[in-house]
């Protein structure tokens, strides 16, 4: 703790305590509405999304690795909880975010969190878009004030639900639908500082009670009163039967989380001019989901919308994350009761922007006309996110993005045939140069240009193979371009040595990076190659292959690859 408070909260002074202290009361204002949506959405109680935004959100901002982080339950998890209620039920849900949180903290522990920076861009979009998609049709049963509907893990049986009960349509639960999505869309532009949620939650309520009283269904008609008292600590029974069957749910949950809060820590620092500790980052999100399932909270990570509205409105430090988990506790024991008579057709409309604003649309609609391997992956995952579930989603969305990386990565020409343009000052090896006329029999020289892994080293092996078979005296291999080499490609490479040295030849190689050389090292092919065959240019190894030229074969040649062969053909070296 004390190395905590050096490092985040240097320097702080009075003055930074008040700015602090407004911005959480400002995301504090903004997090209570989304709150209660997220709980709902997710089929638990709303109570229970206060618990998380006060618990989650005070622990992510103390332990986390962002000084702006602004921890609870998001959209993206929505889809992935009303999942394992449905299939689980609440307790099981509970136990699958405990476990989702000892993953998180081992993902710390381990140094993983620069990890999630290679996860494809169109897997991260075509999942956010299908979430996206999946929050807002979740919203139209409620919106329309349809009655009698029964919540399914499968989009098409939710669709199917939803026209088999139309006729239930509740008119004046449509009214209060859409007029508290007029003023959430209307505020930011009329008064931009008032929360747009929560003003669109206390009109709607009020119309709906001075009007429609008992004609629209309610937070508590259908939940019943939130409870304005302080969460109850509560031990979840942990079972090894209950571990196996919740440990696919809890890794979707703490790979989502931990993608999402990174995610919402790279915002943070490229609003602030900062950098985050990812590893650091993911411990603090690990505790929190680790915590608040004791306290009856749902699963939660770092909220990118929330993150955004702590920085602009001034915070300085950790600070106003507390602040906003100690500002909705006190909501919560003060106001409670009130929230009961919020209509569901009010919390609708919230869920439907934030869906809205989620779906990365316009980065979904730039990667669509780019029509390449990347417009694949991002349907593919976006299909799967809908149709099926996301943790299929993204593991197909990898793969594909895989193997289509690896068949790029293959068909991308990496291996020239070069000799010296003697028509240049500097003399600088060409592949042009090569022709029927002008190939040195005896020397072959080649450049080869990218990484030698698992998909191109077989192609690697081939062509350097096939080439051998006019049996040339040295083979030089330009490899300044090769940035890493695998083991598929380190054993490659061994057999063409290995067949080499079979026929008498000697191999050299120029330009090596120092990664490349550990590898070669490290594997023993350094010492087979042997450590005076290595150059760092081209010229320097060209100078000592002539030296292995069988000189009477030279004697009569007309090829002419290099400066010396004018005298070497005419017997004079």
């Amino acid at each position: 703790m004390e190395k905590l408070q050096k490092g985040r909260f240097k320097g702080y002074s009075l003055a930074r305590f008040r700015k602090d202290l407004l911005s959480g009361l400002i995301v504090g204002i903004v997090a209570i509405p989304l709150a209660m949506s997220f709980a709902i959405a997710s089929g638990v109680k709303p109570e229970y999304g206060i618990y998380t935004t006060c618990i989650a959100g005070i622990i992510i901002a103390l332990f986390g690795g962002s000084k702006y982080q602004i921890g609870g339950p998001t959209g993206a998890f929505v889809p992935i909880l009303l999942g394992i209620v449905i299939s689980y039920g609440y307790e099981d849900l509970l136990l699958a975010g405990l476990m989702a949180g000892i993953l998180l903290c081992l993902m710390g522990l381990l140094k993983l969190g620069s990890l999630i920076q290679f996860i494809p861009r169109p897997v991260t979009i075509g999942f956010t878009s299908g979430i996206a998609v999946i929050i807002f049709t979740g919203q139209i049963a409620s919106f329309l004030g349809l009655t009698g509907i029964e919540k399914h893990e499968k989009f098409i049986a939710n669709m199917k639900e939803l026209f088999s009960h139309i006729h239930t349509l509740n008119i004046y639960n449509l009214v209060i639908a859409v007029l508290c999505l007029a003023i959430i869309l209307i505020t930011p532009k009329v008064l931009p500082k008032v929360p747009a949620s929560l003003a669109g939650i206390i009109i709607s309520t009020i119309v709906a009670l001075i009007f429609f009283s008992g004609q629209v269904p309610t937070i508590g008609s259908a939940y019943g009163a939130i409870p304005n008292t302080l969460p109850q600590f509560q031990m979840l029974e942990i079972t090894w039967e209950r571990i196996e069957r919740l440990i696919g749910p809890a890794f979707v949950i703490a790979m989502l989380g931990g993608i999402e809060s990174l995610l919402s820590a790279v915002v943070a620092d490229g609003m602030t001019n900062t950098r985050h500790n990812s590893n650091k980052e993911l411990l603090g999100q690990g505790l929190a989901n680790i915590v608040t399932p004791l306290f009856g909270g749902i699963p939660a990570t770092g909220a990118i919308a929330r993150t955004a509205t702590n920085i602009k409105s001034g915070a300085t430090s950790p600070i106003s994350g507390v602040v906003h988990g100690i500002f909705v506790l006190l909501v919560l024991l003060l106001f409670a009761p009130y929230a009961s008579h919020i209509p569901l057709a009010s919390m609708a409309p919230i869920l439907m922007v934030v869906a809205w604003n989620m779906s990365e649309r316009h980065h979904f609609i730039h990667i669509l006309k780019l029509k390449s391997a990347d417009s694949l992956v991002l349907i593919v995952t976006f299909l799967l996110t809908v149709f099926t579930s996301l943790t299929i989603a993204v593991e197909v969305g990898l793969v594909l993005a895989l193997i289509l990386f690896t068949k790029q990565m293959i068909d991308v020409p990496a291996i020239y045939k070069v000799l010296p343009d003697h028509s240049r000052k500097n003399a600088k090896v060409q592949p042009h140069v090569v022709n029927r006329e002008r190939d040195c029999p005896q020397i072959s020289i080649y450049t080869i240009e990218g990484p030698l892994f698992f998909g191109a080293a077989q192609e690697f092996e081939q062509t350097i193979l096939t080439n051998l078979t006019t049996r040339p005296k040295v083979l030089i291999l330009r490899m300044s371009k090769v940035p890493f080499m695998d083991t598929t490609g380190e054993a490659y490479f061994s057999q063409i040595v290995q067949q080499f040295k079979l026929q008498g030849g000697t191999l050299l190689l120029t330009g090596l990076q120092p990664r490349l050389t550990t590898v070669m090292k490290k594997s023993g092919l350094f010492n087979e190659i042997g450590s005076e065959n290595f150059f760092e240019h081209t010229g320097q190894a060209i100078d000592v292959a002539l030296g292995f030229l069988d000189k009477n074969k030279c004697i009569g040649c007309q090829h002419f690859a290099f400066r010396e062969c004018t005298r070497l053909s005419k017997g004079e070296i």
